[in-house]
C-alpha cells in the first residue's frame, strides 16, 4: 500500500441498516458524501466528500472487512459478526461505535424446542452464513458442527428440510417467530466497529490516526 500524501483515503460502508445508524456519526465526524450518495436511484459504488483527501465505498457488510484487509479501503465500519467469521490479522478494530446491535444465536423450530437438549448434542447440521464462527462454537464444547453455508434467507432452511437448526443474525426475533422459530443458544452480542488497515495504520499514521481519534471522541459522547 502506498504511502503517498496525495493518495485518497478510501472509507468504506456498509450497505443497510448500519449504514442508515452510521449517518449521525458521518455528520459529527464532519464527513460530507457528495450527493449521490443519498441518492437510492444512484448506481455508482464510489463517492467523494468534503474531504479531498477521502472517499467512500458502499458494498455488501461482509466485504467491508474484505476490502480492509486487503489494502483496498484503508478504513471501514463492520459488524463484529463479520469480523468475528473473517478474523484476519491484517484488521485493527479499535473503536466499538454503539451501533448495529443484534445478537448471534442458534435457533430452531418452536416444536423441537420444548423436547431438545443442546448440552446431548454431538453432531449438528447447521444453515448459517457464519460456518466459521459455528464450527468454532461448537467445537469449544466438543460438538461436530456440519454447516450448509447460505447468504440469506435461513429462516427457511427447518420448514424445508434443509436443516433442522440455523445459525444467523437476531434483532427483535421478530422474523424467526413468524418462521416458526425460536432462540435456543446464544453466541454473542453484536455490534459495529470503527476497522482499520494495520499496514495502512503504520505507513501513514498521522492522516488516518486523525480518523480513529475523531472516530474515538464521537463514539464516546454517544
Amino acid at each position: 500500500m502506498s504511502g503517498e500524501a496525495n493518495e485518497k483515503l478510501i472509507l468504506a460502508l456498509p450497505k443497510g441498516r448500519i449504514l442508515k445508524e452510521a449517518a449521525p456519526l458521518f455528520a459529527r465526524a464532519g464527513i460530507e458524501p457528495e450527493a449521490a450518495f443519498a441518492d437510492p436511484e444512484a448506481r455508482q459504488l464510489r463517492f467523494t466528500t468534503n474531504h479531498a483527501d477521502l472517499d467512500i465505498i458502499r458494498v455488501r457488510s461482509f466485504d467491508v472487512a474484505t476490502f480492509v484487509a486487503f489494502g483496498a479501503a484503508h478504513l471501514g465500519i463492520a459488524g463484529g459478526d463479520v469480523l468475528m467469521e473473517f478474523d484476519y490479522p491484517e484488521i485493527y478494530a479499535p473503536i466499538d461505535l454503539n451501533i448495529g446491535h443484534c445478537r448471534l444465536a442458534v435457533a430452531e423450530p418452536a416444536e423441537m424446542a420444548g423436547s431438545d437438549d443442546p448440552r446431548r448434542w454431538s453432531h449438528v447440521r447447521i444453515a448459517t452464513k457464519y460456518p466459521e464462527v459455528t464450527r468454532r462454537h461448537f467445537a469449544a464444547r466438543g460438538v461436530q458442527a456440519e454447516c450448509v453455508k447460505l447468504s440469506g434467507a435461513m429462516e427457511l432452511a427447518p420448514s424445508l428440510g434443509l436443516s433442522h437448526r440455523i445459525v444467523d443474525l437476531v434483532d427483535s426475533g421478530r422474523t424467526l417467530k413468524e418462521n416458526g422459530l425460536v432462540e435456543i443458544e446464544h453466541i454473542a452480542d453484536i455490534t459495529s466497529r470503527f476497522i482499520v488497515n494495520r499496514a495502512a495504520l503504520k505507513t501513514q499514521p498521522e492522516r488516518i490516526g486523525r480518523w480513529v481519534d475523531r472516530f474515538r471522541e464521537i463514539s464516546r459522547a454517544a
